[in-house]
């Protein structure tokens, strides 16, 4: 990526003629300025394909400072990859960009710029000698991607094409750089277009991110920057940082089987600080159970299974807005954005997050009061063309490459893939509280709250879900001392697991190693667990699936948790079986009593020093 790199010599170079085995193709240059830039360009890259007749290209211009993270996206986009200085040498017949990193002007060939993000909203400082941008709260700043300053290279426009989205933006380019007003193309947004199309997916990516029936979907949303919600800098009503009592609010004062949180931050946090940075700032929440989204794909996703967004001035929470979920706005620096842009509307608009009083209140507000069409406006904002920015974008792109479109198929972008499956994991301990009513079959209320060092009180109980309360320790939890005082230990692994498993081995061998606990559970599925209790009976516990035959997704150690409530009540295990009801929050799930055979363990107390053999345990139904 700089002057010093090896130029390629196949398929372009000195002599690539020689070496090449398809001849006369069109040259298409991608231009990646940072990893946020070329994600949109990965969205429009499907135009080109199953056309031979085109040979496709990436470059970096290495003027950003985010670079991190660059060279493993263009590994996995697959394309030839010119060093800059030779991207400035060789002739091409169409350049796509997403910013206006670098010097474009000197590129050889028609340039094409597109916005890497929801329009043009954010006033930057004018480019440098080394092409840095960072946001400035000055007013006069001019808006990025609307201004002179980024559009005009001697009075001349860079590009031959400026893709706008809406006429919106039209009409203040029109008004802040008349001479580039001439390059524009409305030509809708192909990353809304990717969003529109996958919305009929939204329980398939719900499912995917572990959401069970009855939870909500919290997503944490930030754009980059000091006065972002990440960065801290911009809480409404304080001066000091709102995102310490953010994250630990989400994990704490959230019930975990009523709620489910994952944060979607802009590659810049990711590769501005590193991801094992990133990672270990969120470490508390996420042994909590909340999920960091990656950076380059799963947001759009997350944001489609979004029953609630806390954002800020990102075109995420944007986005989110524009397809009808309710948004609490935890930062949101006016003087950063254009007052023009639709952005800057949202801020006006949308509910701001305060610190002083509940989060969960706040949210469940924001949920309950919010109107379907409450952004009807600025989603009409977001594209002139929605579902159509595909066919636009190919035709502009091969008229001016002076090419006919393939005649024998449509311009399409690709779907949005289905995320792998991840539920949230807990190896914070988790405090329950559990009340039973002796009902047919028998019904026992679970609430649970991860418990994070000397983190904030646990809110109070509604009346009649808390009768008694115990705590459970993930075996992985780092905080091992807990795991001698938990009231359950809990192993997450797959039940032919050779290293844990069989459940039956694991559970025997868990209440010798951890002698105080009254029951061990195996998860070994999405829906179901073996426990034993220290009475030595061995029971295997399954939800009955939802109405639709799928698994029902809630964290299956909620059920052992319902089990020890009930045995801890005083109640023998008879009463359980056949099946219980296991009540979370608003949602009754009927959960499989079954005992199984018990194998007679194999002694272990030999691996046990004897101080720990002879300890006795604490459980009101033990052996």
């Amino acid at each position: 990526m700089t002057g010093e790199s090896v130029w390629l010599r196949v398929p372009v170079g000195e002599d690539a003629n020689r070496w090449i085995t398809r001849t006369g193709c069109r040259r298409v240059l991608f231009i990646i300025h940072n990893v946020t830039s070329a994600t949109r360009l990965l969205d429009v890259l499907p135009l080109f394909h199953s056309d031979i007749r085109v040979q496709m290209f990436a470059t970096c211009t290495g003027s950003s400072p985010f670079l991190a993270g660059v060279p493993e996206l263009l590994a996995r986009a697959g394309l030839p990859v010119l060093p800059w200085e030779q991207a400035k040498e060789t002739e091409f017949d169409l350049a796509v960009s997403a910013s206006y990193g670098g010097e474009l002007g000197s590129i050889r060939g028609k340039l094409v710029v597109l916005s890497h993000g929801m329009g043009y909203n954010k006033r930057l400082r004018t480019p440098d000698a080394e092409q840095h941008r960072t946001p400035v709260p000055d007013s006069r700043t001019p808006v990025f991607g609307l201004s002179p300053e980024w559009l005009l290279e001697d009075g001349r426009p860079l590009a031959t094409a400026t893709v706008l989205s809406h006429p919106e933006q039209l009409e203040r380019l029109r008004a802040s750089c008349p001479e580039a007003a001439p390059t524009a193309v409305l030509a809708g947004d192909p990353c809304y277009d990717r969003i529109l199309a996958a919305l009929p997916q939204r329980d398939r990516f719900r499912r995917a991110l572990g959401v069970a029936p009855g939870q909500r979907l919290i997503v944490l949303s930030s754009t980059w920057a000091p006065r972002s919600l990440f960065g801290g800098a911009g809480a409404p009503e304080a001066d000091d940082d709102l995102l310490p009592w953010l994250l630990s609010r989400l994990t704490t004062e959230l019930p975990a089987d009523e709620y489910r949180t994952v944060a979607v931050l802009h590659p810049n946090i990711w590769h501005g600080h590193g991801p094992g940075q990133v990672r270990a700032w969120l470490d508390n929440a996420r042994r909590a159970g909340l999920n960091a989204i990656p950076p380059l794909e799963g947001w759009r996703q997350a944001l489609i299974a979004a029953d609630c967004v806390l954002g800020d001035h990102s075109s995420v929470t944007y986005y989110a807005a524009s397809i009808g979920v309710p948004v609490v706005l935890g930062a949101f620096p006016q003087q950063d954005l254009d007052p023009l842009s639709p952005v800057a509307a949202l801020g006006r608009t949308a509910p701001k997050l305060l610190r002083r009083g509940s989060l969960r209140a706040q949210i469940d507000r924001a949920i309950a009061t919010h109107e379907p069409g409450r952004y009807k406006r600025l989603a009409e904002q977001t594209s002139s063309s929605p579902g159509e920015s595909a066919a636009l974008l190919r035709r502009l792109f091969y008229d001016l490459m002076d090419l006919p479109e393939p005649a024998d198929h449509p311009a399409l972008l690709d779907p949005l893939p289905l995320p792998p499956y991840e539920p949230a994991r807990r190896t914070a301990p988790v405090r329950v509280l559990t009340a039973t009513t002796d009902t047919t079959p028998p019904q026992v209320t679970v609430v649970r709250h991860p418990v994070i060092g000397d983190g904030p009180d646990l809110p109070e109980a509604p009346a009649g879900q808390a009768e008694a309360a115990h705590t459970v320790v993930d075996e992985e939890t780092r905080e091992t001392g807990r795991l001698q005082l938990a009231d359950i230990v809990v192993r997450c692994a797959a039940a032919d697991d050779p290293r844990v498993g069989p459940p039956a081995a694991w559970t025997s061998e868990a209440l010798t190693r951890y002698p105080y606990c009254g029951l061990v559970a195996y998860v070994d599925g999405p829906d179901r667990c073996v426990v034993r209790t220290r009475a030595g009976d061995l029971v295997r516990l399954s939800a009955a699936p939802d109405p639709d035959g799928r698994p029902d997704l809630c964290d299956p150690a909620a059920y052992a948790s319902a089990l020890y409530g009930w045995l801890a009540s005083g109640h023998p295990l008879g009463e359980a079986l056949p099946e219980i009801t296991v009540r979370t929050g608003t949602t009754a799930h009927r959960v499989t009593v079954e005992l199984l055979p018990c194998p007679a363990p194999q002694s272990s107390s030999s691996a046990i020093p004897a101080r720990i053999r002879s300890a006795p345990t604490r459980s009101p139904f033990s052996s």
